[in-house]
């Protein structure tokens, strides 16, 4: 909340000063119009080579024509989110499930502005945003050097970040009104392709990026799986420096695997000496050395059980999630390095026993179970529980935890071939703000810190992972921008083509060019509110219901 109220101190007094310097003609001056906080920067420089690409007219042309049929796929693929989303808030509504506003509804995270949105980082999001208004801008503005409509100006919308671009056409010459000077007037034809073409500028940028992206993550490897999930404030890792989303390779010099290997080495420490842990931040290693965790009472008090396996030895005595695991034989389980080296000395068929508390029932129970078969396919025996580790174990102050490398690259590489059915392309449409299971994609951080180049890209060093993260980027705002402007809703690209549709399919039964124009704009004018209208209440209802 403290950021979101210094941003909005700092928008005021940005937008005050903008109001100052627009009243007192200054922004004029330079060719700067102001809506109010959004300002239009206008440029004539760039005429001379869009008049050279603008020679490649059927080219141009034919891009444009295939763009055509791509935005109405895309205005349909849109349209049917739109009723989707509207058909599931209202079921909710009726069944009275609508879940509480989390940070899908916040204000800073609606419009996906980079850097304010905790989904979108600000380097990489401002990389991605340039290319998609170049690409979008630049396009409109070929299109109408093809089409021989005047482009008055380009530009860029700040406020203060970037957020759009355009070219400023003659409007009475693009919307089919007397030009000016009694010059071009476009046809419907000559509008569609222009509008449409920008869409396909995006789109076609988008699936070159993806492809580059996709043929990226096949040169590189999981290297480290140890993750600082979180650090407390206040606490011993805190004051030596350990971060979320470094990796732990080492304990005192000893290579480390896996969360339970780094938990099992770390309490085999004297409590009075100090622990040193080699880390990778941001792809560079050092040492972080810091005093050993000593006991505490929760150590005493047993062993969480976070979930059991199906089908394992546990879940067939009983075993349930939430009950604490207190002893097993004779060995008093205090801590998951109690558990871990206990079960490294048993054998698959061996009978132990197990006293739980069963929380549940407020009672302790001793249950005789048979070990079953590890999975990994070693001898020693396997209970089937989870005791906390996929959430993470806390270190002096640091949650230790695993990120799943190997798995999630090859849930990434498999992306490609989910594309002809709906999940790929929802998977795709979602990726930089769910990722595969609602944590988003990861950081540049991340990438750097857990994967390796391999092959072709080795001699290249951390360069594959700059491409990595540009490409996802440069690729998802394009295709996402591009879906967006399909919408049938004016003053969105897609709501001009729309219009000029639905005007020629009116006009060919009514006769009445005039009266086919009123009813298009119209039926345009209906759509925008709607869907506009529930864009707003998909944010808006939420907080609405859970209100105090």
């Amino acid at each position: 909340m403290k950021h979101i109220s210094l941003y909005i101190y700092l928008f005021v007094l940005y937008w005050a000063l903008v109001a100052f310097l627009s009243r007192r003609g200054i922004l004029e001056r330079y060719n700067i119009t102001a809506w109010g906080p959004v300002l239009m920067v206008r440029t004539m420089r760039g005429q001379g080579f869009l008049d050279l690409l603008g020679r490649a007219k059927l080219f141009w042309r034919a891009f444009a024509s295939i763009g055509i049929p791509v935005m109405f796929i895309g205005m349909l693929s849109m349209l049917a989110i739109v009723v989707l989303a509207d058909y599931v808030l209202i079921t909710q509504l009726q069944s009275g499930t609508i879940p509480e506003p989390g940070k899908f509804n916040e204000p800073r995270n609606i419009f996906l502005i980079p850097g304010l949105s905790e989904f979108i980082p600000l380097t990489w999001g401002l990389l991605g945003l340039a290319v998609t208004l170049i690409v979008h801008e630049f396009s409109h503005a070929v299109l109408c050097k093809v089409e021989g409509v005047r482009v008055k100006s380009m530009g860029i919308l700040l406020a203060p970040i970037p957020i759009g671009g355009f070219a400023e056409p003659d409007e009475e010459e693009l919307m089919g009104k007397s030009g000016t000077g009694g010059g071009k007037v476009a046809s419907k034809a000559e509008r569609m392709r222009i509008l449409s073409a920008g869409v396909m500028s995006n789109f076609v940028t988008a699936f070159i990026a993806f492809m580059i992206f996709f043929a990226a993550l096949g040169l590189v490897a999981p290297s480290e799986r140890v993750m600082v999930v979180g650090v407390e404030d206040g606490t011993p890792a805190d004051a030596v420096g350990l971060e979320p989303g470094m990796a732990i390779t080492h304990v005192n010099g000893e290579r480390i695997k896996s969360a339970g290997e780094f938990i099992l080495k770390a309490s085999g420490v004297d409590p009075d000496s100090e622990i040193t842990l080699r880390v990778l931040d941001d792809g560079s290693a050092r040492n972080i050395s810091m005093p050993a965790e000593r006991s505490d009472e929760g150590k005493e008090s047993g062993l969480l059980i976070d979930s059991v396996v199906r089908g394992s030895a546990a879940e067939s005595a009983g075993l349930t999630e939430n009950m604490v695991l207190k002893r097993i034989d004779e060995r008093r389980i205090g801590s998951f390095a109690d558990f871990a080296s206990f079960m490294e000395d048993t054998r698959a068929g061996q009978t132990v026993q197990v006293e739980v508390f069963n929380t549940t029932s407020n009672r302790t129970q001793v249950f005789n179970i048979t070990l079953g078969a590890h999975p990994d396919g070693s001898q020693k025996g396997f209970l089937g529980i989870s005791p906390r580790i996929g959430r993470g174990l806390l270190f002096n102050g640091a949650t230790i935890g695993e990120f799943p490398a190997s798995e999630y690259l090859q849930a990434l590489q498999r992306i490609p071939s989910k594309l002809r059915g709906i999940e790929g392309w929802f998977i795709i449409f979602t990726l930089p703000i769910m990722g595969l299971g609602g944590e988003g994609f990861p950081s540049h951080k991340i990438l750097v810190n857990f994967y390796e180049p391999i092959g072709a890209a080795e001699p290249f060093g951390d360069a594959i992972f700059w491409i990595i993260s540009a490409t996802l980027w440069i690729a998802w705002i394009n295709f996402y921008v591009g879906l967006f402007n399909c919408l049938p809703a004016v003053p969105l690209d897609g709501g001009h083509v729309f219009k000029d549709a639905l005007g020629s399919i009116f006009n060919l039964r009514l006769k009445d060019r005039a009266r086919s124009e009123e009813l298009s704009r119209k039926i345009v004018t209906l759509f925008a509110v709607t869907i506009f209208s529930s864009f707003f209440l998909m944010i808006a209802i939420p907080w609405i219901v859970h209100s105090p």
